[in-house]
């Protein structure tokens, strides 16, 4: 006769398993230790074979609402009444199962996370260090959280709109195209490796309005260059981040070049810094010719990190360089907001004033390390502007510190 919830609560076995069948092939199976497994006992293709179906309690014999969620759960006689229908079908339920295990091992191999981790470990060697670190934050930051779990083959076009709307919706415009950008490499190469035949994120051109164009804060004015100088002079914060608040505008290399910096980049007898390709924006190594303060700058401050890789240390670990934020965070102590000044706002000091000033064009890109599209005139520019590099870079310091000290700014250069 069927089985009832009684019974099999009540059931126990003493040396050998026990088995109380129900019906259609049903049976539970009671342990000698307690446990109780549901199996189905079926012929397929003249041979019998057993299928499991769950362990009660968490499969009751009939299925149920869950009281807590509110979800329905199958019982072992709902189990039992789908395995019939396939076999009906001539279909045999265990390869159903297997092949059920195996489409879930592989979305579980082929999630957005797992495969957009893999594209950056296999492109982060073609980045600089730079960028490779700011794709893993947008990625981390915007997109795992939202859709890392998720199998890439389930994403469509609707679903990666909301997730840039969402950076969108921070004001982030700028941020929101980048995001898509990456989301396109990504889709584009999971179809290379033959996890999907189509890239949603070509649906989403025209979706996003325009980037707003990044203007980064700085200070341009002579007079208020020389009240920035000494301001930054006078700052009493932690030696390590006064010193690279110094150095920021005699060097004005980018932000995430300049706190990155190691000591075996330098020699301070030639007065030189030799910033490797794989840290430079553009992939190409960058020199800089160090002016006599900036020399002096780094020999004091070899005394506080000299011993150790960076020059410029996290106060929280000497094995890690200081934070992005630390620059900004120390003019915003000085009473300079992020509207009026900013780290990255030293090159675009720089390049106003000595532009001004009339130093050559090419000498103050080449300077800023800025992209040159002909590669014939970049390497030119390279050999021929050196020598001049080097003047302008001495006179640039000379100029700070005279403004610093309140004088007047004076009109032009001399060669």
């Amino acid at each position: 006769m069927p089985l009832t919830d009684t019974a099999i609560k009540n059931a126990t076995a003493d040396v050998k398993p026990l088995k109380l069948f129900d019906s259609g092939g049903l049976f539970l199976l009671v342990t000698p230790a307690g446990g109780k497994w549901w199996r189905l006992k079926y012929r397929f293709s003249g041979k019998e074979k057993l299928l499991s179906l769950g362990i009660y309690p968490d499969v009751p014999l009939a299925g149920r609402q869950d009281k807590k969620t509110g979800l329905w759960i199958d019982g072992a006689r709902e189990k039992r009444d789908h395995a019939r229908k396939l076999l009906a079908c001539k279909i045999d339920p265990a390869e159903t199962r297997r092949a059920e295990k195996a489409a879930g091992a592989a979305a579980g191999q082929n999630t957005f996370e797992v495969i957009a981790r893999e594209w950056h470990a296999k492109q982060r060697s073609s980045w600089a260090k730079v960028t490779a670190d700011a794709k893993l934050v947008r990625l981390e930051a915007d997109l795992f959280p939202r859709i890392g779990s998720k199998p890439i083959s389930e994403l469509n076009a609707p679903a990666l709109l909301k997730v840039l709307q969402a950076v969108e919706g921070r004001g982030a415009n700028e941020i929101a195209r980048r995001v898509r950008q990456i989301l396109g490499q990504i889709f584009r190469y999971a179809i290379s490796t033959g996890r999907i035949s189509a890239n949603p994120t070509a649906d989403l051109a025209g979706a996003l309005p325009p980037a707003n164009p990044v203007h980064h804060a700085a200070i341009t004015e002579p007079k208020a260059v020389g009240g920035l100088m000494r301001a930054i002079h006078d700052y009493q914060g932690e030696p390590i981040t006064r010193a690279a608040l110094r150095f920021a505008p005699l060097v004005f290399v980018r932000p995430g070049e300049l706190r990155a910096a190691e000591w075996k980049e330098f020699d301070l007898d030639q007065a030189t810094w030799r910033i490797p390709g794989e840290r430079m924006k553009m992939r190409e190594a960058h020199f800089v010719p160090l002016s006599k303060q900036a020399v002096a700058i780094l020999r004091e401050l070899s005394s506080h990190t000299g011993s150790g890789r960076f020059v410029f240390p996290s106060i929280r670990s000497r094995a890690r360089p200081m934070s992005e934020n630390t620059v900004n965070a120390a003019l915003r102590r000085l009473g300079y907001t992020k509207t009026e000044m900013t780290g990255h706002g030293f090159r675009s000091m720089a390049s106003t004033l000595l532009n001004e000033q009339g130093w050559h064009r090419d000498a103050i890109e080449r300077q800023l390390a800025h992209a040159e599209r002909d590669s014939i005139r970049a390497a030119y520019n390279r050999a021929e502007h050196l020598p001049e590099r080097k003047k302008m870079m001495q006179a640039w310091a000379d100029y700070l510190e005279r403004l610093k000290a309140g004088a007047a700014p004076a009109q032009g250069h001399s060669d």
